[in-house]
């Protein structure tokens, strides 16, 4: 099989006390086997070469994660063409050329449900504006993610689908590195 580029992203690390260093990180991708691991930022982005599908790298990632760094996480992997697909069906291009700190893409486990999305956009209690496209939330926070009650464990809840979140800026600069 030929390995294809991946990206997997970590889910809730680096925060409220769930460490881990991105040095770790590449070297358990590295003695997994996977090709030439690199890593963005400390907020979990590992990209990679595998000839592993996504499900069996989610499990994999997530199995060894535990057990060989004792971190109970979840991992959200990512191809080459979804990431690009992702990056084309943005609904929000001008915030992401004018304001992409301000725009956050949380990638899902699985496609969220009609009836939970419009639940979840008749809570907002902010200026947020959440548009599903596929196993992507594409969301703006104008007024910063700081303070907003439209969190990803509130996101979470109402949906009932398990995602992590990253900003645009990062979104594409995970896609140079593909």
């Amino acid at each position: 099989m030929a390995l294809t580029s991946r990206i997997a992203l970590l889910r809730a690390v680096n925060v409220g006390g769930r460490k881990l260093l991105m040095a770790e990180l590449r070297q358990l991708a590295a003695d997994l086997g996977l090709e030439a691991p690199r890593t963005l930022i400390q907020s979990g982005n590992l990209v990679f070469g595998s000839a592993l599908g996504d499900a069996d790298l989610e499990s994999l990632l997530e199995r060894e994660t535990l057990a060989r760094l004792g971190l109970a996480t979840e991992f959200v992997v990512r191809g080459p063409e979804e990431w690009r697909d992702l990056i084309a069906a943005n609904p929000h291009a001008a915030m992401a050329r004018d304001d992409p700190s301000h725009l956050m893409v949380m990638v899902l486990k699985s496609p969220p449900g009609e009836t939970e999305l419009g639940a979840l956009k008749a809570w907002i209690p902010g200026r947020e504006v959440v548009e599903a496209v596929g196993r992507q939330l594409y969301i703006t926070y104008p007024d910063g993610a700081g303070d907003t009650k439209l969190t990803n464990a509130a996101i979470e809840r109402r949906l009932g689908v398990r995602g992590t979140s990253r900003n645009w800026n990062t979104v594409t600069k995970l896609a140079a590195m593909l």
